[in-house]
């Protein structure tokens, strides 16, 4: 007989986020991006706390900005490529957005 043993930490947690008629926006997910990156212990020492609070909001502001230009890069590259494939006005819709 198999048995098998998994230990798993007991900080170990699991969130769910929703939104309704809608997608996330760059900076609702580089606020879960930051959050993933830099954890801050409650335990820390105040000063350091506050310092690593400051760096993630920091870090989330940086990944929105960059989420931001890629979707405007995407959207470039759809553009293109409908005008590309004979659908102007498709196109332009897309551009629009």
């Amino acid at each position: 007989m198999f048995a098998a043993k998994i230990d798993i930490s007991p900080d170990y947690r699991v969130t769910v986020q929703t939104t309704k008629n809608r997608g996330f926006t760059p900076e609702e997910v580089a606020k879960r991006c930051a959050e993933k990156i830099i954890s801050v212990s409650m335990d820390a020492p105040p000063v350091i706390r506050e310092q690593a609070f400051a760096y993630r909001d920091k870090l989330e502001s940086l990944l929105s900005f960059y989420m931001r230009e890629a979707i405007k890069s995407d959207r470039t590259t759809v553009f293109n490529a409908l005008n590309d494939a004979g659908h102007p006005e498709l196109a332009e819709l897309i551009r629009r957005l």
